[in-house]
């Protein structure tokens, strides 16, 4: 699967730090349904959507849009990302904005606390009787489920998943690993051919590196919040799992480049063969092209010291606002996109993995073998920030998500510095202090 082009892997989940400070301003009371005509009056109904994917996705998801025949016509607008949060904060505080879009993966989160989402219950339970429920891939409708109802629809899914390059692998003369006694054996190897074995980036606009530190908290049967969804961080296993990040960092397995690592500069490192294993999204093989491109594939998902298997990944949503001119249109509308958004992915457009079983067990889907291997073994045992508490997404998760406090705790593990106890310490603190 290729990936939106110059954006980075994660999906582009982030809607914290700054971002939610903007957000946050745009928070008043919350419209009726049909007020204020900003979800499409006019006898149009508003559907922003994000340009996920390569130049061919943005005019196929409009003529998919537009193509829905109903009690309204669907406006089809695509919401660039530079300056996204912005954008839809000024239309939602002032009743002019969509009355259903995708956006930043924790954004309908953000503004259901606000009272600006229109909830999914409804439109759910209709799928229930037409099979589309039951046409989700595990857990991820439980993922948009908050106290008030369910805030948004599963979209598009980006992964977090382990990528080796095929050709060094045997060089280097081992097989991939498959725990992480076996990753450090297979990480030894490429060392003394000069290859990294723990390729993430960590610099600016690059997140892999702080996702792939939680994956490793969550592959070890850890994570950040607890069953209230409170921040804790330090616990033995989180401990355990930065110390094994650590130990990689004292080896040499981990390219001291790294912290300060864009996208661009990880998927250089990929082409030059400098990393031969490492973490990225769905898309990296395909990012990455070439002739090295080929040459990566997925690893199996690894087992960790206590038997756990996991790993962080961003189930991207669509929602619906409370500000629309028929909440039922709505729904009808979204039914219907559900119902025909398969050529996005069957038509390789870019957008992240679908979400839907049908469209992954379609020929076009399945002649990806890495994506098909995604979807078989990393998506059933992924789980969101919100782990090892829940799946559920909840407004909490912006507090690690793209943040500086996690930016800096992950520039401290990678470059080495302290303990894994001090560093998951100080991220603990800072959480708190800015709850």
């Amino acid at each position: 699967m290729t990936s939106p082009s110059g954006l980075t892997r994660r999906g582009f989940l982030m809607f914290s730090g700054a971002a939610v400070a903007t957000m946050t301003l745009a928070s008043c009371a919350p419209s009726e349904s049909g007020g204020g005509g900003g979800g499409g009056g006019g006898g149009t109904l508003k559907f922003w959507n994000m340009p996920w994917g390569q130049a061919e996705f943005g005019p196929r998801d409009a003529e998919i849009a537009e193509a829905y025949e109903g009690a309204l016509k669907v406006e089809h607008q695509e919401i660039q990302w530079a300056n996204f949060t912005q954008t839809f904060s000024s239309a939602v505080a002032s009743n002019t904005g969509p009355a259903v879009s995708s956006g930043g993966g924790t954004q309908a989160f953000l503004f259901e606390s606000q009272g600006k989402i229109a909830y999914a219950d409804e439109l759910l339970d209709s799928w229930k009787s037409d099979g589309l429920y039951d046409d989700f891939l595990p857990g991820l409708i439980d993922a948009m489920k908050v106290d008030g109802g369910y805030a948004a629809v599963p979209y598009n899914l980006d992964m977090r998943v382990m990528w080796y390059n095929t050709v060094l692998l045997e060089q280097a003369g081992v097989e991939p690993p498959t725990d992480w006694q076996s990753y450090l054996d297979a990480s030894e190897a490429l060392k003394k051919i000069g290859a990294y074995s723990f390729g993430v980036g960590a610099g600016s606009g690059s997140f892999t590196g702080s996702h792939i530190l939680t994956s490793f908290m969550i592959n070890n049967g850890g994570g950040l919040f607890n069953a209230d969804q409170e921040p804790d961080c330090v616990t033995e296993r989180n401990i355990e799992a930065m110390d094994f990040v650590l130990e990689m960092v004292a080896k040499g397995y981990v390219d001291p480049g790294s912290v300060t690592y864009t996208s661009d500069n990880v998927q250089t490192q990929w082409r030059e063969r400098k990393f031969g294993m490492g973490w990225d999204g769905g898309g990296l093989a395909a990012n990455v092209a070439g002739e090295v491109g080929p040459e990566l594939a997925v690893n199996s998902p690894l087992t960790g010291p206590h038997g756990d298997q996991g790993a962080l990944y961003f189930p991207n949503n669509i929602m619906m606002y409370t500000n629309t001119p028929d909440q039922a249109e709505s729904e009808a509308f979204l039914t219907y996109y559900f119902q025909n958004m398969a050529p996005l992915w069957t038509e390789n457009t870019g957008i992240g993995l679908p979400p839907l079983k049908s469209i992954t067990e379609t020929p076009e889907f399945q002649a990806n073998t890495n994506a098909v291997k995604i979807i078989e073994e990393w998506q059933p045992i992924s789980h969101t920030w919100g782990a090892p508490g829940g799946d559920a997404l909840f407004l909490g998760v912006t507090a690690v998500d793209g943040t500086p406090a996690m930016n800096t705790f992950t520039q401290t593990i990678l470059g080495g510095q302290g303990t894994g106890k001090a560093a998951l310490e100080t991220l603990q603190q800072t959480l708190e202090a800015n709850a």
